[in-house]
């Protein structure tokens, strides 16, 4: 239904109704204002008839606060679009890494950098979200990690990135190596940034469109130096 109607006003999601302002408003007297008068206003009623549309047998109804979608612009695809990512619940992503908070890395040693995969850290996720008179359906997949490493570098991978593997030295897909110490950061410890970009493409209400999300998680490296005692 439009969200706004020149002889009926303006439709509420809440009850399927048009309201309108009343104008001029009843007099203090009229029995509508059940004593509130001159608190909140009165508003003509128009709700939807299944079979006939629109009808005026609402009447008059006082109402203390505006009504839901009163004076709203005109909900779009997309804007339903926007509601059916939110119902994905999408989050950052769920960091792997070689060196785990609890850990020491080394200086010059690859770090393996990836996410597990899943519907809400790396796709696809679909949802369909919708209002009276349209309905759209949204999928959503990861396309890139951008990962800042602390030290000034930020790593861009384009997959979710290859878990570890016991004796692996370089991951095929992700990694970063540090080239200096994390002493004297905040905890001796470098911040770690995983930001993931999603593409969005969605259907609805006879078109279609794309629209680009991100969604970001952290955690913490501490890198250390290998200190080589020589005897004489």
């Amino acid at each position: 239904m439009p969200c706004f109607d020149a002889n009926w006003g303006w439709f509420s999601n809440h009850d399927g109704c048009y309201y309108r302002l009343r104008d001029p408003q009843p007099a203090p007297t009229e029995a509508v204002w059940a004593g509130h008068y001159p608190d909140g206003a009165v508003y003509d009623v128009s709700c939807l008839d299944p079979t006939n549309g629109p009808a005026t047998s609402g009447g008059w109804t006082w109402l203390a606060s505006a009504p839901e979608g009163f004076g709203a612009t005109a909900t779009t695809p997309g804007d339903v679009a926007a509601r059916a990512v939110d119902q994905m619940a999408l989050v950052g992503p769920a960091i792997g890494i070689t060196v785990t908070p609890d850990k020491t890395g080394l200086v010059g040693v690859p770090v393996w950098l990836w996410t597990a995969v899943s519907p809400t850290t790396w796709g696809p996720n679909t949802a369909t979200a919708s209002v009276p008179g349209l309905s759209v359906t949204a999928t959503a997949r990861a396309t890139q990690i951008a990962w800042d490493m602390g030290d000034g570098t930020v790593k861009v991978c384009k997959g979710p990135g290859t878990a570890y593997v016991a004796g692996g030295v370089h991951s095929p897909t992700c990694e970063h190596v540090y080239v200096a110490s994390s002493a004297g950061q905040p905890n001796d410890a470098f911040r770690v940034t995983a930001t993931a970009t999603w593409e969005v493409t969605w259907t609805g209400g006879g078109t279609s469109g794309t629209l680009t999300v991100t969604r970001s998680s952290s955690t913490t490296v501490r890198i250390g130096e290998l200190q080589v005692l020589v005897t004489g």
